[in-house]
């Protein structure tokens, strides 16, 4: 099963140093990127990462970044 490409660009947020997140793994959320349980009956789970800083982030929007949640530019060959 493949996730649901949630968009093709990353998605800026403000995070928070040694503060946790969920970000989406299946592209269902309505809240992306971070989840917000419509995975719920896949088999896809979100991903549990911490801050290491505080300031913006470029997470992935696509669902295919070979570092997740991190954008690495994958979305621009799709």
């Amino acid at each position: 099963m493949e996730p649901k490409i949630a968009q093709k660009a990353p998605c800026v947020v403000e995070l928070e140093a040694g503060k946790e997140y969920y970000w989406c793994a299946c592209g269902e959320s309505k809240g992306q990127p971070f989840c917000d349980g419509s995975h719920k009956g896949t088999d896809f789970k979100p991903l549990l990462f911490a801050a290491k800083e505080t300031g913006n982030a470029y997470l992935c929007g696509c669902k295919k970044s070979s570092n997740p949640p991190f954008c690495d530019g994958t979305h621009k060959s799709l």
